[in-house]
């Protein structure tokens, strides 16, 4: 199983502290090597902590219990 990196983004706790996350997907390939299930995506800390998905714009730290709120995307200059 291999994971690759396919985002990052920033998230705040109650707190106001920003954590960088880490988005990957794993891939899970079938006993003979060909099509597999569907990748899995898995979330963690810059620092490896890991994370549960828990809606669209909340994470919560495994280890700690901290709910994270995702950072709205910047809005690109045209």
């Amino acid at each position: 199983m291999a994971a690759v990196l396919v985002g990052q983004f920033h998230a705040r706790d109650a707190e106001g502290r920003v954590y960088s996350v880490h988005e990957f997907q794993e891939s899970n390939p079938s006993a003979d090597g060909f099509t597999g299930s569907e990748p899995v995506t898995t979330y963690k800390l810059a620092i490896g902590d890991r994370i549960n998905k828990v809606s669209d714009n909340e994470y919560l730290l495994v280890q700690s219990g901290i709910t994270l709120i995702r950072e709205p995307e910047p809005i690109a200059a045209q």
